[in-house]
């Protein structure tokens, strides 16, 4: 007879607690006897290092060329509010840190969005002319690179679409007036 394999997760919510109350344990007696705060532990840094990593593997975060500076990110933020946390009000660090790492992601999506952005208006304003051509060389030459430029430079950012509020189809409703 075979025996069901537990279900392990990568980061056991039950000892990141413990180790957060130690953690928090510390902070304040370091703070009552007026000493630096201390560093945090290699267990709750490898948690926030796996929580981080196995985010970045979600559908909505996967093909970033970015996902390194998106961990690193999420790991600051954590490290940032670490204090914030309080074990009295939620026994899950799990999803507090989780939360915070999500939400690290978003903001470097958008900012590297906006760096994009930047880039393609820099581009489209640039003279490709000046790029391309050598000193010396004619004008009228036409080089494939600039045409390649000019083509897809082109395109206007594209404008946020207003959402519609979604209209309940009425099946066989209407034919009852018609």
């Amino acid at each position: 007879m075979k025996t069901k394999k537990k279900n392990e997760h990568y980061v056991d919510n039950s000892k990141f607690l413990e180790a957060m109350k130690d953690y928090r344990e510390l902070c304040e007696d370091a703070k009552k006897n007026n000493k630096e705060k201390p560093l945090v532990t290699n267990y709750i840094g490898g948690c926030f290092l796996k929580i981080a990593n196995h985010l970045s593997y979600r559908p909505n975060f996967i093909n970033y060329t970015f996902k390194d500076d998106m961990i690193s990110d999420g790991i600051e933020n954590c490290l940032q509010y670490l204090d914030n946390f309080n074990p009295e009000k939620s026994k899950n660090p799990f999803a507090y840190f989780t939360q915070i790492i999500y939400y690290a992601f978003i903001r470097r999506i958008q900012k590297e969005k906006k760096q994009v952005i930047i880039k393609q208006k820099l581009l489209r304003d640039s003279n490709f002319d000046d790029l391309a051509l050598q000193p010396g060389d004619d004008s009228a030459y036409t080089n494939q690179f600039t045409e390649f430029l000019r083509q897809n430079s082109t395109e206007e950012e594209p404008e946020k679409k207003k959402k519609e509020p979604k209209r309940r189809k009425l099946k066989g409703k209407l034919d009852e007036f018609i």
